[in-house]
């Protein structure tokens, strides 16, 4: 049976009656499109938005919260930071080196729309069970997509994650953040203003690539997916460095009123959204839009999603400063319409009208809030009994089993592949608890890191979004940080299954709470649903992207072990949180059990003292303790640092409980002796438990109670580097 015209834009029929009903009249097919695209879930948020207000949004440092292309922090000094992180999980699944590579040139126009410059990128990364021929195929094409762009714009990567797991098969995340530097008095908005002004289109031509992209992304990934690699726009990375550096050229003029990306729904959402954010109309003329191919006609032209475009709202006295930087640049710069005062988005095709409707209607898709029911495993999960687990013979093997997960080993063969030095403001780079970033001129530094955890928050949505961003915190606070404020990327199936949105309301519940504790508001980020297939949902995936800030970078450290003799202790009380663990997943081969308590009031006032002996230069490595545990921390250190460790621990837990419990809110640190009582003092009444000390052979050595630990780390450490290329090549 043949769909309607609006059911194939992706609208229901009560979406339809009220688009007649604000225009007054039929919509025409033009018309129809601009509310199929923008009234889409990837544009419209229209079942996220009406919770998403529930999140905090301000604080002392915040200069621009959620509603701009991406949100900016004072960090003092004159200086500001923008950052945002956003999504492009379906066209990645289809086309995985152009989705990446499309996701990290859309999410680096985000930053430099609003006047920073890019200075560097993260990303989080879901696949499947890396084993499966087709998860290598994506995994190696993302990759490399991912490198391609950043590389050649020369951003360099600094941080990320890489989590494999088989409920991500048929449905890769990928979550990209980028972060830009600023002065604080130059934000540049996506504002349509001054009735008059000029309305130019940069950049890039247009194609018919990424057509109908935002509404591909608005439904579930099926078989025929594959047939929509039209869907998918492709990129150009040069073409990208030169609008860049145009746009920031032109800022130093003041010639902008008002800049917006053309991302996704292109021409639509940045004509609609600048209109009615400035309470003012649009009037444009398609037949003035560059264009690449032939015989595009309006709906082509205002639904492409062809990449390294712009369109920027200039003040009509200043026309002819846009055209000389442009022309400067080798870029079209190109005047399509004007800023009107009726409120419309008029669309013309060679001085003849074929769209007219309202700006605002069409920028404010309908809010909807959904059924919600609670998923069967969050109850099961609470009552597993961690204590029927068996234990391991051998604590050894164990450890080198846990080691060689794809989830716990080195990302080396990864991030070897991203020019992360580029620029040379790099300080702490990839492999540590947080990135470190140089404020040039300055002494002071940006901390940036980005965490996800899938499985916490399958188990409890609530619990499990609070332990991600505590791991946030933790990361930006281990060197040496001040954590300011977070970007979110929040990842989950088809809203309309009430378990599927019942995992999206406690999430945002859950944050709320959390943010507010640690004072760390949310700037703004984006919603992905539908990551969703016949075989079923992805985990639900909060991604948190966090920034912080050091006055003086020579204050900072690392994970590494430094001299032979410090001191090696953990902060922090360990209990036995094997549940929702990597252990119990790996290991074990079991989803379950209850997660990792938190208490919020302990947690910050952790994290505050571990700061404080930070800033007095009290310790020599801090490392955050979370996946896999205190020995993956301890080895993680000891690799860094070419040192060994020489153990010995009394406890009352279960041998293999200790070693790879998640309890958050802990850190490995490691200091001088003399230093102790002073640390202490600092701490005073957060555990600080001492279990052994630095040495020089290349090895772990001890006890924990009577099971004898003994690793050569020239042995582990290859086992660590080589198992996710082992995993590749076979």
């Amino acid at each position: 049976m043949k769909k309607h015209l609006y059911e194939e834009v992706g609208l229901t029929y009560e979406e339809y009656k009220m688009i007649i009903d604000i225009l007054g009249r039929e919509p025409n097919e033009l018309e129809l499109n601009l509310f199929g695209v923008m009234w889409s879930e990837h544009c419209g948020y229209k079942n996220s938005k009406a919770l998403l207000k529930q999140l905090p949004t301000k604080g002392e440092h915040i200069l621009q919260g959620p509603g701009e292309n991406a949100g900016i922090v004072d960090i003092g000094d004159g200086y500001a930071v923008c950052f945002k992180v956003e999504s492009h999980n379906h066209p990645s699944a289809v086309e995985p080196y152009e989705g990446a590579a499309t996701g990290v040139g859309g999410i680096i126009r985000d930053i430099f729309t609003m006047g920073a410059r890019p200075i560097a990128l993260l990303d989080s990364l879901k696949f499947g069970k890396l084993e499966d021929s087709r998860t290598k195929y994506l995994f190696e094409g993302v990759v490399s997509g991912i490198a391609g762009y950043g590389n050649c714009v020369g951003i360099p990567t600094v941080g990320g994650e890489t989590t494999f797991d088989p409920i991500y098969k048929n449905n890769i995340l990928i979550n990209v953040m980028c972060v830009g530097i600023m002065k604080k008095d130059k934000i540049f908005k996506g504002v349509a203003q001054g009735v008059g002004n000029s309305v130019f289109y940069v950049g890039h031509t247009t194609g018919r690539d990424g057509m109908g992209g935002a509404t591909f992304a608005s439904a579930d990934l099926t078989q025929e997916s594959e047939e929509k690699r039209s869907a998918v726009q492709v990129g150009d990375p040069f073409m990208e460095k030169l609008l860049l550096e145009a746009c920031l050229e032109l800022f130093q003029t003041d010639a902008v009123v008002g800049i917006q990306d053309m991302g996704a729904a292109g021409l639509t959402s940045s004509t609609c959204e600048t209109a009615a954010r400035a309470g003012t109309g649009i009037e444009i003329d398609v037949a003035l839009v560059p264009k690449r191919e032939e015989g595009m006609n309006p709906i082509e032209v205002m639904l492409s999603e062809s990449q390294e475009r712009m369109l920027v709202i200039v003040k009509k006295e200043k026309e002819e400063e846009v055209y000389k930087i442009f022309e400067k640049w080798g870029l079209h710069a190109v005047k399509i319409g004007r800023v009107t005062d009726d409120g419309m988005l008029r669309i013309l095709d060679n001085g003849n009208v074929v769209a007219e409707v309202p700006a605002k209607a069409l920028a404010h898709a309908p809010a909807y809030v959904r059924k919600t029911k609670e998923p069967e495993i969050v109850k099961i999960s609470q009552q597993f009994d961690i204590y029927s687990l068996p234990q391991p013979q051998d604590l050894n093997e164990a450890i080198l089993k846990m080691i060689s997960n794809p989830n716990l080993a080195s990302k080396e063969y990864i991030y070897r592949q991203y020019d992360y030095m580029v620029r040379t403001d790099t300080v702490i780079r990839l492999g540590h608890d947080a990135s470190l970033l140089r404020v040039k001129g300055t002494k002071k530094g940006i901390a940036v890191t980005i965490d996800s955890n899938g499985r916490y928050c399958y188990l409890n949505p609530y619990e499990g979004v609070q332990l991600v961003l505590a791991e946030s915190y933790r990361n930006i606070v281990a060197v040496g940080a001040k954590p300011l404020a977070i970007t979110d990327g929040l990842n989950f199936g088809n809203p309309l299954y009430p378990e599927i949105y019942y995992q999206f309301v406690k999430t945002i519940e859950g944050l709320k709470v959390a943010c507010e504790y640690f004072g760390t508001p949310v700037t703004g980020g984006n919603v992905s649903f539908y990551n969703q297939s016949e075989e079923g949902a992805i985990y639900p995936t909060p991604v948190i992207g966090m920034v912080g800030v050091i006055e003086d970078v020579g204050k900072a450290v690392d994970i590494s072990f430094k001299e032979e003799g410090d001191v090696i202790a953990i902060i922090g009380k360990t209990l036995d949180d094997i549940g929702a663990s990597e252990y119990l997943s790996f290991y074990h081969g079991v989803v379950s059990g209850r997660v990792p308590k938190l208490d919020l009031k302990r947690h910050r006032e952790t994290c505050d003292k571990v700061l404080e002996c930070i800033n007095q230069g009290l310790f020599k490595s801090v490392h955050d303790i979370s996946d896999g545990g205190f020995i993956i921390a301890l080895l993680e250190s000891a690799f860094r640092g070419k040192k060994g460790a020489a153990i010995k621990v009394n406890t009352s837990l279960r041998e293999d409980f200790y070693l790879f419990s998640e309890t958050p809110g802990r850190f490995l640190v490691t200091f001088k002796e003399e230093n102790l009582p002073k640390i202490r003092e600092i701490l005073n009444g957060i555990e600080l438990e001492i279990v052994g000390e630095v040495t020089d052979k290349f090895e772990i050595l001890g006890q924990i109670n009577d099971k004898k630990l003994k690793l050569d780390l020239n042995e582990v450490e290859r086992i660590y580097q080589e198992a996710i290329p082992c995993v590749l090549k076979n």
